[in-house]
């Protein structure tokens, strides 16, 4: 069986919520080994996050999987140096600490390379690994303020809005995985490895688009529009007859007429300012009142078929409990069923792409925390079990 266009590589995930663990996760997927090290006392904080079904963090299965998790606190001399045996002969670090931190342990990237000039390693930090704001602690609620986000979404009445999902933690993992992915790319071109410095900010204020823009060339911040957008119309939620929701976007003009024509007014193509999207968006009262009326007027599956029908963009907004239903989310295996050996069967997002000639696949399910620690320290890299105890008796090994 093909183990993913990354077998044969080693990752060592140092890093904890969510960005930096996301960025190895997805690694992992792509079927590198990844050694998750985490402190012996409680470990990555992903652990805890979320809700749990028999004592087991649902959302750290996900997070955690194809990792082989060793329990080891880095600020110790003597298990800084299992770390560094273990960068020896790794491809990657993932880390996340304050500026400065793994340095100060004998862990920065200048130390790693003294051994393994090869090695790529990846600060994933709230703000960088340099400026005023570089030591400031981060999540990616603060970075989801700062970054534009919440200044952009929500009611045009009503207050910013942070996402409940780590949006911006997210964006940057993926972001993260790229990153590493170009950086192998250029190793494998010559032979030199090199350090990677991602902020959380940058990828979603990336995402956000072009209000930077808007406000250098045109003075301007982009305002709160709710469901609504400044580039076309119609373009909102709506609620069906039977109280529930869909989405209609007409990014494109013609799908904007095939939508009116299907709600009984075609009349309104006509009108010269439904030519282009951001004069339709000057008329989205109007549009939204026509819209909405015939949609009301249907069921959820009736307003699908009509719009599948007519060639207009549709969706429903689904609960997760109807994502896990949705024929195309089966046909394409999004969400796909892993065994666990204490939950049993249970369904997760698969890998985020599918390659045809190297796939990837997940392999186990996040496991406990330490669970790997003897395979790696002992029989990978040859400590010694009496030292390996001693390090447990002083609570900086598990």
């Amino acid at each position: 069986m093909n183990n993913g266009p990354l077998s044969g590589l080693r990752v060592i995930d140092a890093s904890t919520i969510l960005a930096g663990p996301l960025c190895a996760q997805i690694l992992g997927d792509f079927g590198a080994d990844v050694i998750k090290v985490e402190h012996p006392r409680g470990g990555d904080g992903m652990r805890g996050h979320g809700l749990q079904r028999k004592a087991e963090g649902l959302w750290w299965k996900m997070i955690g999987r194809n990792k082989r998790p060793i329990g080891l606190y880095l600020g110790d001399p003597e298990a800084a140096e299992i770390f560094r045996a273990l960068a020896r002969d790794a491809d990657v670090v993932i880390e996340n600490f304050r500026p400065g931190v793994m340095a100060g342990w004998g862990l920065g990237y200048g130390d790693l390379t003294k051994q393994n000039k090869r090695l790529i390693m990846i600060h994933v930090t709230g703000f960088g690994q340099s400026g005023p704001y570089a030591n400031r602690p981060a999540f990616g609620t603060l970075v989801e303020a700062m970054s534009g986000f919440a200044h952009v979404t929500g009611e045009p009445d009503g207050p910013p809005t942070l996402p409940s999902f780590g949006l911006a933690d997210s964006i940057a993992g993926i972001a993260a995985s790229s990153a590493v992915a170009m950086a192998l790319y250029h190793r494998e071109r010559t032979g030199e490895g090199q350090e990677i410095d991602l902020d959380l900010l940058t990828p979603i204020m990336t995402a956000v688009g072009p209000a930077v823009l808007y406000a250098d060339q045109l003075g301007i911040d982009q305002a709160r529009t709710g469901n609504r957008t400044i580039n076309n119309a119609p373009r909102n939620t709506y609620r069906t007859s039977d109280d529930r929701w869909v989405a209609v976007s007409t990014s494109a003009t013609v799908i904007a007429e095939r939508v009116m024509v299907l709600v009984g007014r075609p009349d309104i193509v006509r009108e010269p300012w439904f030519a282009s999207g951001m004069t339709r968006a000057e008329h989205a009262d109007l549009l939204d009142e026509l819209v909405g009326e015939w949609i009301v007027r249907h069921t959820r599956d009736e307003v699908l078929r009509e719009f599948e029908k007519a060639g207009a963009a549709v969706a429903p907004v689904y609960a997760p409990s109807e994502l896990l239903e949705d024929p195309q989310v089966k046909a394409l295996d999004l969400i796909t069923a892993v065994e666990d050996p204490t939950l049993g069967t249970m369904r997760m997002q698969n890998v985020m792409w599918r390659m045809a000639a190297t796939p990837g696949r997940i392999r186990f399910t996040g496991r406990h925390l330490g669970a790997d620690t003897e395979a790696v320290v002992l029989e990978e890299l040859g400590v010694a079990r009496e030292h390996l105890d001693e390090l447990r008796a002083r609570g900086v090994a598990l």
